[in-house]
């Protein structure tokens, strides 16, 4: 049976190698209730590393779900994706924000845009994002925009999705 409430947006936390998308992907599966299931791809094979690492997330996955590459767009494939007869699961906003970063792209502009447009989408979508705030602050320009940014959409988000997990 689907759910009769109005569709709400789950934010997941946690460290790099914690678990996060295997927890957001159970959830994901919990949350189904017959509807389709799209994953929203955010990460780009720049090396040997992340190929690998992506690829483990697609053999766990399986069959069961759509999977839609968004590196930088990931707005315009929200609003494609998201509807009632679907949920959405992103992985990864914090890799994402990286992509941004890398394309030198305006990241206040693509995240006010996420934060803008996601009470208006119409079916339930969970987030994955990296904990930023834990750590070391960087000794590079690069890395301190990554964090401060990170953490400021870690924040919005947050008050933006209706429930709030660590895996």
């Amino acid at each position: 049976m689907r759910e009769t409430t109005v569709p709400y947006s789950t934010l997941v936390l946690g460290g790099v190698r914690s678990g996060k998308s295997a927890y957001a992907e159970r959830l994901t599966l919990e949350r189904a209730n017959g509807r389709s299931m799209n994953y929203i791809a955010t990460g780009v094979a720049f090396d040997d590393g992340m190929h690998a690492r992506i690829a483990r997330h697609v053999a766990r996955r399986g069959q069961q779900w759509t999977t839609h590459e968004a590196p930088v767009e990931l707005m315009q494939t929200l609003l494609d994706t998201a509807n009632a007869d679907t949920i959405v699961l992103v992985d990864c906003l914090s890799v994402w924000l990286g992509n941004l970063l890398h394309y030198d792209m305006d990241v206040a502009a693509a995240t006010g845009k996420l934060l803008e447009y996601l009470p208006r989408l119409t079916g339930p979508v969970i987030f994955v994002a990296s904990e930023t705030g834990l750590g070391l602050l960087p000794d590079n320009a690069l890395g301190r925009q990554f964090c401060d940014a990170a953490g400021q959409l870690r924040v919005q988000t947050s008050s933006s999705c209706k429930r709030f997990l660590r895996p």
